[in-house]
């Protein structure tokens, strides 16, 4: 099955594009999802000037539900910052995560931004590019692919809706508690030929050929060989590594941001 298709971007010389993934604002604290804001915004800041686009992985926030009439308290200094460069001209590119799935047209329409629920393909400059969240894709996590299909449901989406917001964020907060981004003490360790989402990318590559794989979700930031010219990138987070990836035209890289490079 060919993969969906976003319109080719062209890159201008010396413009770049961004992408990071699993800022998890919200978690583990108030206090430190607030530091970890302000951090992204200076990160938005220093990458602005250059930007072709900025392309943003899912798990942005640690819960997010839209109701009609009400989102998630707190957060504004993203929003801000992103109308402000939406504003300025530059393209925002939002995908659904498993923590913020139930994002609708808020962002769509206040912010100009467009959302994706599902992986894509496109052309950036001279390249392929796949992209996507990166969970539910591979093989295993078979409970989580169940869960993901009652989460995504309209009949879930209709009676969640139902729940008045003190008591359905608060249910939610709760469940986010117990996540994978809340508990790690340690460094996720890399799992060679066994990591699910390079399973799929190899999969995937005999297929449709993309000299790039960008996922988030997994927490470790990776640049890992799929086949011969094809690499598969993954975003990391920002709760512990505040890693990213830029691409030239010529080269995508990861980096760290306020870390050594």
């Amino acid at each position: 099955m060919t993969p969906p298709r976003l319109p080719d971007l062209a890159l201008p010389p010396g413009r770049r594009v961004y992408f990071a993934s699993d800022f998890h604002l919200g978690t583990p604290t108030v206090a430190s999802s607030l530091a970890r804001e302000r951090k992204i915004v200076r990160w938005l800041d220093k990458v602005a000037p250059d930007a072709a686009a900025i392309y943003l992985l899912g798990d942005i926030f640690d819960f997010w539900f839209e109701y009609r009439h009400a989102i998630p308290r707190g957060f504004i200094r993203l929003q801000g910052k992103l109308a402000e460069l939406t504003d300025a001209g530059i393209p925002i590119i939002f995908f659904t995560g498993n923590h913020d799935m139930w994002m609708f047209d808020y962002f769509t329409e206040e912010l100009g931004i467009p959302i994706h629920r599902h992986p894509v393909s496109q052309r950036i400059g001279g390249h392929e590019f796949y992209m996507g969240h990166g969970d539910g894709l591979g093989p295993k996590d078979y409970v989580y692919k169940v869960l993901k299909r009652v989460f995504a449901s309209p009949i879930s989406q209709w009676l969640f809706a139902r729940v008045h917001p003190n008591l359905g964020i608060g249910i939610a907060n709760g469940w986010s508690r117990r996540s994978r981004i809340q508990n790690t003490k340690v460094e996720e360790v890399y799992q060679g030929d066994e990591e699910w989402l390079l399973q799929y990318c190899r999969e995937l590559e005999h297929q449709h050929h993309h000299e790039y794989y960008i996922f988030g979700h997994r927490h470790l930031p990776l640049d890992v060989e799929v086949a011969p010219g094809s690499r598969y990138i993954n975003l990391g987070e920002w709760v512990n590594y505040c890693s990213y990836a830029v691409y030239d035209g010529e080269i995508l890289a990861l980096r760290y941001f306020e870390q050594a490079d």
